[in-house]
């Protein structure tokens, strides 16, 4: 049979030996055997052939299969494995490397949470509280609130005149979160309930909000306490001092503003 240019090589298997001891990855192996780059397909093939090992390629990792499976073998945890390679210790990191792991049918068992890659709870807990974020937890702790009362909770598709949707137990309601941090000069909190209309102007003055479309303020302050105030109370306003109306308050958050002692 007459050769063809797939069967032709410009390399014998001894140079492919010694390339694929010295490269790191297979564009290397066909740049030392004199071949462009993405030209693998044969050298992979015969080095398939040939049984070579390419455990220490890395590819574009920082790390080889070869550095992984040592690593397994002598890491306590997930966190070790990644120091051992040299990796930073973030989520997609993480994933990467047990996803190389399992593709190699590495033992993963060692490397539970329980043995060696304990949380850090008392990191976590004295973590200071930042009332700035109040704003973006004030409407997840509402849905809480009255989740565990056993009344479910809606969030609308779009922007509306109220944030979540309840189903009081005479009936569906509209409630709007609201969030507070800030105190009067006698120390008292105070909240805006005003809204500003939906349009580009993030400057336009803020109108109250119609009574007719919604049905009650869920209000949590700075100190974790809650107020469920109907808004035909406060209709027409577009400020109140919360701690007017204690008749409506219905609970607090404290315990998750408190710090660890």
């Amino acid at each position: 049979m007459e050769p063809t240019n797939r069967n032709i090589r410009s390399w014998t298997d001894e140079q492919l030996r010694e390339a694929v001891a010295s490269a790191a990855n297979w564009g290397e192996v066909a740049r030392t055997l004199g071949l462009a780059s993405s030209s693998t397909g044969a050298i992979r093939r015969h080095t398939r052939r040939m049984g070579l090992d390419t455990s220490h390629f890395r590819g574009k990792r920082q790390w080889s299969d070869r550095d992984l499976q040592r690593a397994m073998a002598e890491a306590a945890s997930w966190a070790d494995v990644l120091r051992r390679l040299g990796v930073s210790d973030t989520s997609e990191a993480r994933t990467r490397v047990k996803g190389q792991a399992t593709r190699l049918g590495l033992d993963l068992s060692h490397l539970s949470v329980r043995q060696g890659d304990s949380i850090d709870l008392a990191g976590m807990l004295s973590e200071p509280v930042d009332l700035l974020r109040l704003r973006a937890a004030a409407e997840p702790i509402a849905i809480a609130w009255f989740a565990v009362r056993g009344m479910p909770v809606a969030i609308p598709a779009e922007a509306c005149e109220y944030d979540l949707l309840v189903t009081f137990p005479d009936g569906i309601k509209r409630v709007q979160v609201k969030s507070t941090t800030q105190r009067s000069s006698n120390g008292r909190w105070q909240v805006g309930i005003g809204r500003r209309p939906y349009s580009l102007d993030k400057t336009a003055r803020k109108a109250p909000y119609d009574p007719e479309l919604l049905d009650y303020f869920l209000v949590i302050n700075g100190a974790g306490e809650i107020y469920l105030i109907p808004s035909v109370v406060v209709a027409g306003r577009l400020g109140i001092v919360v701690d007017n109306y204690p008749e409506y308050k219905v609970g607090t958050a404290a315990s998750l503003f408190a710090q660890a002692a």
